[in-house]
């Protein structure tokens, strides 16, 4: 046992909405460390393009929010927590406002409402609260600059959490608790301990688990895997939601076209210039994600093409121009014009619909150890998100949390003393090949044999795989000293087999689920819950 290298009441890993705004709401009373991967911004939260979904129109309400995120849910939501984001959906979204996030107004406040709100798939009204078409960056820039004002938090950028430490791994009296967590600072690559009254994993998704991705490159699944190993249960993870319009160009892999194009009237057409939309669903291009991704993803295989094309050049250039900044400059930046040309699109990696099993405060199966935003499950997104749904409950989970805190945490104390990590049994890597080789071999069969279109055969090849690597990975986890890829890698593969494992579990298709062998969906819908074999 050693002395800690660094001593809070609450360890926040992420600094996306969910951590930041739960950081704030705590930092009047309490001491917060966040500590972030990479760069503060550089997570999903920054580069959301869309909005956020709130009921803010006359018009509007949130019984009317609760039946489309139900219905996109694909029958697998849990009612109780869908309507408990909904009903805490605009004074979450208020908070932000008032913290000086600016969405877009307007012009004169029409029929009474200031904010200009936007449709997306899946919503039966206009409810989407954004900011031009970089809603992400003006939340993440505002939350990052209000923290750094905050003397009661410490940002600790390039940190990997490793493992959460739990008071029967630190030798501590009564029951079992997280009471901090093993970080790995890179800039000095060493591990160091932060001792804290509890931890929140605030770490995003796993998106980053399949070749395609929209996410940036910190989406590697962290927190999950970190919950799942300290003996938390995981939910839903065979719900990967693909996103429908990423643009398809060498020279921008992951740059994410707005659901909100399509909302403003832009078209999906085959190379041919013909509409298909309709073939699949009565909604066009307004159906739910899901339904989108596959139909284009059917297009794409029956006429052996590379993409499809999303089409807006009907509207006039100055609205384009206008409604979306962000994504006309960086298309012309490419050489592609949206105010006069399709522009070819290709189905992403986008969202991670599972994760740790929370309530409503946010609360893991351990105690003290939160879990917020895209890592948790919380029974909102169901077999597939709504749009614009994501922001929201990284907001309504960072209120919610604070709220469950602030009355726990007076009763808690942090450790002076955690185990330090220890090195003694290992060397220096001189194969570091192999991490590269086992990443994009993990990343290729997850896309082939775990992606849209999914069958038995091909999960059980995939299973087969990662077995394999996962032993791999285990030894040279074993002998040689942590990395950035290293640990990303080891998380990666564990959330790779929660995915396998939960897709072969699951015996019919709904939502983000469809597998050839069970193309029917089962008159009751049941969530996947895994339960690790775990003993304190």
């Amino acid at each position: 046992m050693k002395s800690c290298d660094h001593r809070c009441d609450v360890l926040i890993i992420g600094s996306g909405a969910a951590g930041l705004s739960l950081a704030l709401r705590l930092a009047p009373s309490y001491r917060v460390i966040v500590a972030s991967k990479g760069a503060l911004n550089e997570g999903s939260t920054f580069y959301a393009q869309g909005g956020i979904a709130a009921v803010f129109d006359q018009a509007d309400s949130i019984e009317s929010h609760i039946e489309d995120t139900l219905t996109a849910g694909a029958g697998l939501c849990d009612r109780s927590a869908v309507t408990f984001i909904a009903s805490n959906a605009r004074h979450c979204v208020q908070w932000l406002i008032n913290n000086g996030v600016s969405f877009d107004k307007n012009a004169g406040g029409v029929s009474g409402q200031p904010y200009h709100l936007t449709r997306e798939g899946g919503h039966s009204h206009r409810r989407i609260l954004h900011s031009a078409d970089a809603t992400g960056h003006a939340v993440e820039t505002t939350l990052v600059s209000l923290a750094l004002s905050q003397p009661n938090i410490q940002l600790l950028e390039r940190f990997n959490a490793v493992d959460i430490i739990t008071s029967d791994k630190a030798g501590l009296p009564g029951s079992r608790r997280a009471v901090g967590a093993w970080l790995w600072n890179r800039q000095l690559e060493r591990v160091e301990t932060c001792s804290a009254r509890s931890v929140i994993l605030a770490t995003g998704g796993a998106a980053k688990v399949y070749q395609y991705t929209t996410n940036p490159d910190v989406a590697s699944g962290d927190g999950i895997a970190m919950a799942w190993r300290a003996g938390c249960r995981v939910a839903n993870m065979e719900f990967n939601q693909f996103h429908p319009t990423c643009l398809f160009h060498p020279q921008a892999r992951n740059f994410l076209l707005s659901e909100a194009l399509r909302g403003e009237g832009a078209l999906l057409k085959r190379p041919d210039g013909s509409r298909f939309m309709a073939d699949f669903d009565p909604r066009g291009e307004l159906a739910p994600r899901d339904v989108v991704a596959q139909a284009i993803d059917y297009e794409m295989k029956r006429l052996g093409v590379d993409c499809m094309y999303l089409d807006i050049s009907h509207k006039s250039a100055d609205f384009i121009r206008g409604h979306f900044p962000t994504i006309y400059h960086k298309l012309i930046s490419l050489g592609l014009d949206l105010t006069s040309e399709p522009i070819p699109i290709v189905p992403a990696a986008h969202y991670t619909c599972g994760g740790a099993v929370v309530d409503n405060q946010g609360q893991t199966d351990v105690a003290g150890l939160y879990a917020i935003g895209e890592v948790s499950y919380t029974g909102l997104h169901g077999a597939n998100r709504l749009a614009s749904n994501s922001l929201l409950e990284c907001l309504v989970y960072g209120w919610s949390a604070s709220q469950a805190l602030i009355s726990t945490l007076p009763h808690l104390s942090a450790p002076a003393r955690l185990p330090p990590w220890d090195e003694s049994r290992v060397d220096d890597s001189d194969e570091r090949v192999i991490i590269q080789h086992n990443w994009h071999e993990l990343r290729l069969f997850m896309w082939d044999y775990v992606g849209i279109v999914r069958s038995t055969k091909r999960l059980e090849r995939a299973q087969r795989r990662i077995q394999l690597l996962q032993a791999e990975i285990a030894e040279y986890y074993a002998n040689f000293r942590i990395s950035n890829n290293l640990l990303e890698l080891r998380n990666l593969a564990e959330v790779a087999e929660l995915i396998i494992k939960s897709a072969l579990q699951r015996k019919e298709s709904r939502g983000l689920h469809y597998t050839l062998d069970y193309p029917q969906t089962l008159a009751h819908a049941r969530p996947t819950v895994l339960t690790p074999d775990f003993k304190a």
